[in-house]
């Protein structure tokens, strides 16, 4: 037992053995809260004042041994050792003291078991006590519990920590430290320097052994306290005075001056410029391949692996996404994509040795960016003419032939009048028509049928605007004119395909 424990078991009443069996095991005064008691509610302990002294309770019961786990589970740690006073050391500095498991492994470097362990230790001390405890619903974020740090009604006995209550109608846990027993004040002197220290890992075997003279090995169980001399690595590992490296020869200054050797001095890192870290050749790639996915529609979902070596032409020669899009618009772009980075492939074939230059790189981006303005001017018109076409409750019909008759109403009442032909013309023109021989309407009309067959109504279409649809009935036909006008409309749409199988 350390020096922590021994003048708390003068208080404490001494273990005794079964005289009937020989082989029973000595049983010490247990320190240990059931669940239903790890509640502030329901908590004999009081709430700590701040941080340093509840860790003057945590480092008393960590010396003192009367809380041994296995004898309450078969698994876990075997006792309340310094991983969990480094456990509590983090619930200490936050407020308020809602510490998530992520967190703890974060920090602590343990694994998500070994945090849990250790924070159900801590409940069963009594130096912790649910406030609100976290959820774990399925689909939805994890919600961390919050703890209150509680001292132990233990800790005020064995210590002779005197308490009241100020406020009769306040709950029993918010009593107050009046004074404590003057034998008790050295021991509390003990416990207030641990405190104000900190916990490090212990280090492992390896680093242990690498030590000159050697070193305790990192396998006792012992709570050791970081000096103010010495600091932490990233990594959590404490380092000291002593190199674990041995000894070390240094080369002479006249090699050091000539630039043959090696300054013993570590250069500082240049990964970072301004805050902001410099990419190399591949993490260039990638950024501009990540950007490319994002930005061009037909990319999305490709892999940026697969991207990033498509364009690693580009990304070598300094190209940006912009850069990029400006020679795609010189390039032309295809509607249909297949696969986005073949086609990718081979759009920037040769791009970096045609715009070689940032001046003409900067050209294709204005042109890119033009095209970018125009196209949505035209939007934008397009959608103001219907606005003002249709500018009112009026909701158009749903029937095609409909649709149909009101875009002729409104072509003959709003559109531009044509101009009246002259009637010498007109008669003209009848006499040509009823003049022809019927070989001659018959040849028209054949050639008419054969273009429709394979979805071309000019002929028939640059009739209807030229002499009207009653001439070009007489010429050709109603039933070849309707036709014509059906497949005039159909091209219109996407759903409709000719000339091709």
């Amino acid at each position: 037992m350390s020096a922590v424990a021994a003048p708390a078991g003068v208080m404490l009443p001494a273990p005794h053995r079964c005289v009937d069996d020989a082989d029973a095991v000595a049983v010490l005064p247990e320190l240990f809260v059931a669940e239903a008691s790890q509640w502030l509610s329901t908590s004999s302990g009081r709430i700590a004042g701040e941080g340093y002294s509840w860790m003057q309770a945590v480092h008393w019961v960590a010396g003192s041994g009367l809380y041994q786990p296995r004898q309450h589970r078969s698994h876990g740690p075997r006792s309340f050792g310094p991983t969990t006073v480094r456990v509590a050391q983090e619930l200490a500095a936050l407020f308020p003291c809602r510490p998530g498991v992520e967190y703890l492994v974060r920090r602590t470097g343990l694994s998500e078991r070994s945090v849990e362990y250790h924070l159900g230790m801590l409940r069963e001390t009594g130096l912790i006590a649910y406030i609100v405890r976290g959820t774990r619903v399925r689909g939805e974020s994890a919600q961390a519990s919050e703890f209150a740090r509680m001292i132990p009604r233990e800790f005020d006995v064995a210590l002779g920590v005197r308490t009241v209550l100020r406020d009769e109608t306040a709950p029993a846990y918010t009593r107050a430290m009046t004074g404590i027993t003057e034998a008790s004040r050295e021991l509390m002197a003990k416990l207030a320097k641990k405190a104000s220290q900190k916990v490090r890992r212990p280090r492992s075997k390896t680093s242990s052994k690498a030590l000159k003279g050697g070193r305790k090995a990192a396998g006792e169980a012992s709570v050791a306290a970081v000096s103010d001399g010495e600091r932490c690595t990233p990594m959590q590992v404490g380092t000291s005075g002593l190199s674990t490296a041995g000894t070390t020869s240094l080369p002479p200054e006249n090699r050091l001056a000539s630039g043959e050797g090696k300054s013993p001095t570590p250069k500082k890192s240049r990964a970072k410029a301004d805050g902001h870290c410099v990419l190399n050749t591949v993490g260039r790639r990638f950024q501009l391949a990540r950007e490319l996915t994002q930005e061009l529609g037909w990319l999305r979902g490709c892999s940026v692996d697969r991207i990033a070596w498509v364009a690693r032409g580009v990304a070598d020669a300094g190209w940006t996404v912009t850069d990029v899009r400006g020679w795609l618009h010189l390039r032309g772009e295809a509607k249909r994509v297949h696969r986005g980075s073949g086609l990718l492939a081979v759009l920037l074939a040769g791009a970096e040795t045609i715009l070689d230059t940032p001046a003409k790189r900067a050209d294709a981006i204005e042109q890119w960016r033009g095209a970018q303005e125009a196209a949505r001017r035209h939007r934008i018109q397009q959608v103001r003419d219907c606005t003002e076409r249709y500018e009112s409750d009026w909701k158009a019909p749903t029937s095609h032939c409909v649709w149909q008759q009101v875009s002729e109403a409104y072509t003959a009442a709003f559109g531009p009048k044509p101009q009246a032909a002259a009637p010498e013309t007109e008669t003209l023109l009848a006499v040509d028509l009823d003049a022809l021989e019927a070989d001659v309407v018959a040849q028209a009309r054949a050639e008419a049928r054969e273009r429709l067959m394979v979805g071309d109504t000019s002929l028939i279409t640059v009739a209807l605007d030229a002499m009207g649809r009653e001439d070009a009935e007489q010429l050709y036909g109603a039933d070849l004119v309707r036709r014509a006008l059906q497949l005039a409309r159909g091209a219109r749409s996407s759903l409709m395909t000719y000339g091709r199988r």
